[in-house]
């Protein structure tokens, strides 16, 4: 366990800062490495960055895969500790291990057998099709390493040390700038990849990692149980890891629909829009990233004390991690509301994507504070072993509540680029509430006991 932090014990507005911190700035350096890849893309050529930008809706298949993992790792590993069973929490560490290996090999015969007809769906020639492969095969092959990853960070994140992964995600930032150029274009023995350079460069980073990573777990305290004879598969507990996984796979892969199913109405008003609003979310996602290293934390921080049926800890856990939450989206908001055009000029010099992109940017401002319900509460869900809650909130936030007021507000009722964003923030805001007023009646039930959720 992380030196100094109890996650039964500690107080939670402690817990929340010290586990919260460090997620967030490992998701902040994610995002650096993903700029870091696209600017090196640039460089190679314009249809390169074309080729990065047409890999990423099937590359987001590794990252699902790769979140519903983790959280699982996370929360059966983080029960059982709370449960003080170590023993059992040894042998689901090597069980995860075996499990990301398993599910890795699947997904790589998807990406290698089903590339070209995914690419081909959106629109692309041969010529282009063999350029994103170039890329793409490269990063499928190394699926297994990137999962072994996640699990390992799994089970360092159910202890509370969200320190470990920050660590590797900083690393590989700088090692990517170094390796980029050098497979890219080649340098003494090293011979020139040209787009393929890029995937190298990520599998050596993402191996290096992963090593490091291994390290921290053979460090932990969890490691005095871990034998060989523990990766000897064990149908029960791979079942269990898949059964948490799924909904939370899958609830990734709904965020992929949800934007899909945004962009199809953008679409509607132009090349430029789609551009703006681009922009704009690549703006609005930095300013997440606390949120999404407060979700990680209260998976953590959960999943320790619905082990240690510490329930109301749980619940002033939900309360407190909601008023940081919104309270810093708030902050950000004014913000982002304030200095929409300037932070969209960042990424475009065209003055009718600024519009679109600060249009946008604005209305996000107001649906801010209530993203941290969402986040939180699927958090919740994971760590009390109740994930396909998960993917019920995000079919209906994400895809069925957002598709029909959408084709309703701009078929129907022929409503304006503006009304997509107004439209989605009273969906949003709607969906919020109903869920705030559920997540009380939701954990009575889960924990058989009736509190006020908000005492705390």
């Amino acid at each position: 366990m992380s030196k100094n932090i109890q996650l039964t014990k500690d107080p939670i507005w402690t817990l929340l800062r010290k586990v919260t911190i460090p997620a967030s700035t490992g998701s902040l350096f994610q995002t650096f490495y993903n700029l870091v890849d696209t600017w090196f893309a640039g460089k190679i050529s314009a249809d390169a960055i074309a080729a990065i930008a047409k890999s990423f809706p099937i590359y987001f298949v590794i990252i699902a895969v790769g979140v519903g993992i983790g959280a699982a790792t996370n929360a059966a590993i983080g029960n059982l500790i709370g449960e003080k069973n170590i023993r059992k929490a040894s042998l689901f560490v090597a069980q995860s291990v075996i499990f990301a290996i398993i599910i890795s090999i699947i997904v790589t015969l998807f990406g290698l057998n089903l590339s070209n007809y995914l690419l081909s769906l959106m629109g692309s020639n041969m010529e282009s099709i063999l350029l994103t492969r170039e890329y793409l095969d490269i990063i499928f092959y190394g699926t297994f390493i990137v999962m072994i990853q996640i699990s390992l960070n799994g089970t360092l994140n159910a202890q509370g040390d969200t320190k470990s992964y920050r660590n590797v995600l900083i690393f590989s930032f700088f090692l990517n700038i170094f390796l980029n150029p050098l497979f890219i274009w080649g340098y003494g023995i090293v011979p020139g990849f040209g787009i393929a350079g890029l995937a190298i460069a990520t599998v050596i980073a993402q191996s290096i990692g992963t090593l490091y990573l291994i390290y921290k777990v053979n460090s932990c305290k969890l490691k005095k149980y871990i034998y060989l004879r523990c990766f000897i598969p064990k149908f029960s507990f791979l079942k269990d890891l898949l059964n948490q996984s799924l909904p939370i796979i899958f609830s990734m892969l709904f965020i992929g629909v949800g934007i899909f199913n945004i962009l199809y109405f953008i679409g509607k008003f132009g090349d430029l829009a789609i551009a703006g609003y681009g922009a704009a979310l690549r703006i609005e996602q930095v300013f997440l990233l606390p949120v999404i290293g407060l979700n990680t934390a209260v998976l953590s921080i959960g999943g320790q004390n619905f082990g240690a049926k510490n329930y109301n800890r749980i619940r002033e856990l939900y309360t407190k991690a909601l008023i940081f939450g919104s309270s810093f989206m708030a902050i950000a908001g004014i913000i982002m509301f304030i200095f929409a055009e300037t932070f969209v000029s960042l990424f475009t010099e065209n003055l009718i994507a600024i519009e679109h992109g600060a249009i946008y940017l604005k209305i996000a401002a107001l649906i801010g504070p209530i993203y941290p319900v969402f986040f939180i509460t699927t958090a919740v869900f994971q760590a009390v072993k109740k994930p396909i809650y998960s993917l019920y909130l995000s079919i209906i936030r994400l895809t069925a509540l957002p598709f029909l007021s959408l084709w309703y507000v701009i078929n129907i009722k022929g409503g304006s680029y503006n009304d997509i964003f107004y439209t989605i923030m009273a969906t949003n805001w709607f969906i919020a509430i109903v869920v705030i007023i559920f997540i009380g009646y939701f954990l009575d039930n889960v924990f058989k006991q009736k509190k006020p959720l908000f005492s705390y």
